[in-house]
């Protein structure tokens, strides 16, 4: 079995989430006492939010590369950012390291084809839904069309991430607001709906709708876990 490293506390309300599923993955598939071989290096995430909010991208790149050097040089084998939106720094993660990083849109984007979904509904960070480093690299490397919501709900769906997801608090109302916001894209043309957001899933699940979602800290731990028995 390789060894899993997890770049987290972004936040640490969805990295516990990875360490759960990726554990649960490796008892059912392998049975008895078996559990995943995981390295964790998890930052504060107030630190890489004030990042976020300046733009200071180069810095935070530099902390998550320096982070992840770290995991590689303790024993990983492989690297997961347990966050959509700081996949906008991927390189300079890339240029510190040697071992593979499993893309969180790719995992996303496989699933997608699996399913045969043509156009997907992307929900996230404002980073995430309006900068091209996630939906770019979708419609590029798998043809896949992928929308986002109008500026309003796109606000909504930031403000409820930060403000609440993130700080473990689970409202109904915004659960509702989501479900509006998933259920509008859908009626628009959207095969399927991403939850690009780690924390989202926290937030609604397939029982709440009857829209297709992907739950991306779901298949971005089952490309990993595939990867580490492989």
């Amino acid at each position: 079995m390789k060894t899993i490293g997890l770049l987290g506390g972004m936040s640490w309300e969805s990295t516990a989430t990875y360490y759960r599923l990726l554990n649960e993955s490796i008892k059912d598939a392998l049975g008895g006492l078996h559990s995943a071989k995981i390295l964790l290096h998890s930052v504060n995430f107030d630190e890489i939010a004030q990042m976020q909010r300046e733009g200071a991208w180069d810095a935070a790149g530099e902390m998550l590369g320096n982070a992840a050097a770290g995991l590689e040089a303790a024993g990983a084998d492989m690297t997961l950012i347990c966050t959509n939106t700081m996949h906008l720094v991927e390189d300079a993660i890339r240029t510190r390291t040697s071992v593979p990083l499993l893309h969180i849109a790719d995992a996303t984007a496989e699933a997608a084809l699996e399913h045969g979904y043509k156009t997907l509904a992307l929900l996230g960070s404002s980073f995430t839904m309006e900068q091209d480093f996630y939906k770019g690299r979708i419609v590029e490397k798998f043809g896949i069309e992928v929308v986002i919501p109008d500026e309003a709900d796109r606000t909504i769906i930031h403000d409820v991430i930060f403000d609440e997801l993130c700080k473990g608090v689970i409202s109904e109302a915004s659960r509702a607001e989501y479900v509006r916001i998933i259920e509008a894209l859908h009626k628009g043309g959207a095969d399927a709906v991403i939850l690009g957001c780690t924390e989202i899933g926290l937030l609604v699940k397939p029982g709440h709708t009857a829209v297709p979602l992907i739950d991306t800290t779901e298949v971005h731990c089952a490309a990993a876990v595939k990867a580490a028995l492989a």
